[in-house]
């Protein structure tokens, strides 16, 4: 059994670098106090810290201000984690590469401070077309105490590839941080959760970012709830819905993933879902009704 807190992150302006990690540490603080084992921010969390050092909303140059700071970032939230031991889920961070190629970077940090990332595959039309960003490295899956997760970053959930790859490596747990503007993308990412959590047998986790701030050109409206899903199966929910926080509401979601369950419930089936799925897509026939 893990539980995983879920955080709305609000999305309000910092007064400094200091100002920004200490809503960081209520955060962690208030999940440790309630048991959770696990704390997910959303995606692009990171870029509330450009309100501390751009005057007025502009896209590239909040980008610019959270990439030249990424270390600085990504120190500090291995700093909480040690602090709380607690894992973390750092939201994501944009990240210069060598190549001097800017990457949407998710790190999972554990209690001791260890640390992995997973990139985000496919871009947004904003993240390509106003950011420049790129893909980063594929899919993979991350070894912890609570058995195999993979983290599929808000854009990368709606395509069924990607978690399937990460579940056939052993992934029971699907992390999906997000950033959406629009009731619209949110429920993209919702669906696309409940779907890969149905199709795969397998536990998702969703935590967008919440709030309107007028101040950013990047995060200037936030749409959403946490939420979480399961197999829709004997032994979970009939609809498949764990847990599910209030409309644009910042506040945690505390949702237990039972892994034994799960265990049970892949086992023996009333269907097979996770292993039905065909060796390969033959190309589909064209049938004339004229």
């Amino acid at each position: 059994m893990i539980t995983v807190a879920l955080s709305p992150f609000a999305i309000i302006r910092p007064h400094g670098f200091d100002d920004f990690m200490a809503r960081i540490d209520e955060v962690m603080a208030q999940a440790r106090a309630q048991g959770a084992d696990l704390v997910v921010l959303p995606e692009y969390t990171s870029m509330a810290l450009a309100g501390a050092y751009c005057d007025v909303p502009d896209v590239a140059a909040e980008l610019e201000a959270v990439v030249s700071r990424a270390d600085q970032l990504i120190a500090a939230y291995r700093t909480l984690a040690r602090a709380h031991g607690l894992m973390l889920l750092a939201g994501t961070v944009p990240m210069r590469g060598a190549d001097g190629r800017t990457r949407n970077r998710a790190p999972l940090i554990d209690g001791q401070g260890r640390i992995g990332f997973q990139d985000k595959s496919v871009m947004t039309r904003f993240e390509s077309e106003r950011w420049g960003i790129v893909p980063g490295q594929p899919p993979c899956v991350f070894e912890t105490a609570w058995g195999r997760l993979g983290i599929s970053i808000c854009y990368d959930s709606e395509f069924p590839a990607l978690t399937r790859a990460q579940v056939l490596a052993g992934a029971e747990i699907i992390l999906i941080p997000a950033c959406t503007d629009t009731q619209h993308g949110f429920n993209r990412v919702r669906l696309s959760a409940r779907a890969r959590a149905l199709e795969n047998q397998c536990f998702t986790a969703v935590a967008p970012t919440t709030g309107i701030a007028p101040w950013s050109a990047t995060l200037d409206e936030n749409r959403g709830h946490a939420c979480a899903f399961g197999p829709v199966d004997r032994g979970f929910a009939d609809d498949g819905v764990i847990g599910s926080g209030a409309p644009d509401d910042p506040a945690l979601l505390l949702v237990p993933l039972d892994r034994a369950r799960l265990a049970t419930l892949r086992n023996d089936p009333a269907v097979r879902n996770r292993d039905d799925w065909p060796d390969h897509h033959p190309p589909a026939r064209i049938v004339s009704l004229a």
